[in-house]
């Protein structure tokens, strides 16, 4: 497994991390023995990046981490964890809580749930509106100088919020959705990071699914499914997003690849600060991911994939109306 270093501070971890939030939220009812074994198919591959949030299933997928990772040795691996997120017993979102006594609250509850002494990456999973940035971060900073927190991290936030974080305290990565047909961040964001030596992980390279290759217009999401819900996935929008995977498939084709290990393999070509996050929930879909790292993609393959599928082709926004206000960018 090749490895990337997570900004000029943060830690070196495998070039492809797993995220995994859909081994317990979000896309339906999932298979817990199978959830496990893709972990532990995981790690035996090489990969050491670890994805979580402490509102997956309002606790449930750190306890599944827990059970997955038992007995591993500890610096094998790196958790990267988001907090923040408030949801009720029926599972609804109810706002972001970033204050100090807060952060601190809920890392309490992701030690103890993880059976860990500590945390390699702890981010606020998005900005809460009612405190300002550098208090948020600055509770993190005395976790990090209390030796509970390894490294800062950030997630869906504007390059405004990026500047006054890391003047607080070195950001080691920014997690952000980016993907073929989620290219907002180019724009402000990526350069950004790069100025302040800041790394990224990018979540949804897939899509969702969308972009897998494997998703079809007349396919019914399971209860549950957050897709049902989401803008690209609306029947007004998914024949057109589905005629730019037919196009890359095509491009795929010729390079001996699947339509996802392409997706993949391009955001990976973005840049060696960049680490893609696979939400592989079973062992088929890890298998065929970990392969796209041996994709190498020249000139003439990135002007194909852009001819495919150009910056802003995509229809519908990424997430629902409701949640785009408390993202730091677009589509």
């Amino acid at each position: 497994m090749r490895t990337r270093t997570l900004g000029s501070t943060g830690p070196t971890v495998s070039a492809l991390g797993l995220g995994a939030m859909g081994m317990s939220d979000a896309y339906g009812p999932t298979e817990r023995a199978e959830s496990v074994a893709t972990v532990h198919a995981a790690l035996e591959a090489g990969v050491t990046l670890i994805d979580t949030g402490d509102f997956y299933a309002m606790g449930h997928n750190e306890l599944l981490l827990a059970e997955a990772l038992r007995g591993r040795d500890r610096d094998s691996y790196q958790l990267s964890v988001k907090f923040g997120a408030l949801r009720g017993p029926d599972g609804g979102f109810g706002g972001t809580d970033g204050r100090p006594e807060a952060v601190k609250n809920f890392l309490a509850y992701s030690l103890t749930r993880l059976g860990t002494d500590h945390i390699d990456i702890y981010r606020p999973a998005r900005l809460d509106p009612a405190v300002p940035i550098e208090e948020t971060v600055g509770a993190i900073k005395e976790m990090i100088d209390a030796g509970y927190v390894r490294h800062l991290g950030l997630s869906e936030v504007d390059a405004a919020t990026i500047r006054r974080a890391h003047a607080v305290h070195p950001v080691a990565d920014l997690q952000i959705e980016y993907s073929l047909i989620s290219r907002a961040v180019e724009a402000e964001v990526l350069p950004t990071l790069r100025e302040l030596g800041i790394g990224m992980t990018a979540y949804g390279v897939l899509s969702r699914g969308l972009i897998s290759g494997h998703w079809s217009a007349d396919r019914a999401g399971a209860p549950g499914d957050y897709r049902a819900f989401s803008p690209r996935f609306a029947e007004e929008n998914v024949a057109h997003n589905l005629a730019l995977v037919e196009a890359l498939r095509r491009v795929a084709g010729a390079k001996g690849c699947t339509v996802a290990q392409l997706a993949i393999a391009w955001v990976a070509a973005q840049g060696t600060d960049i680490v893609p996050l696979v939400g592989a929930r079973t062992r088929e879909r890890l298998a065929e991911a970990l392969p796209a790292l041996e994709v190498e993609l020249g000139a003439d393959d990135l002007a194909e994939i852009e001819k495919a599928v150009p910056s802003g082709s995509a229809r519908g926004d990424r997430y629902p109306a409701a949640f785009m206000s408390s993202l730091g960018v677009g589509n």
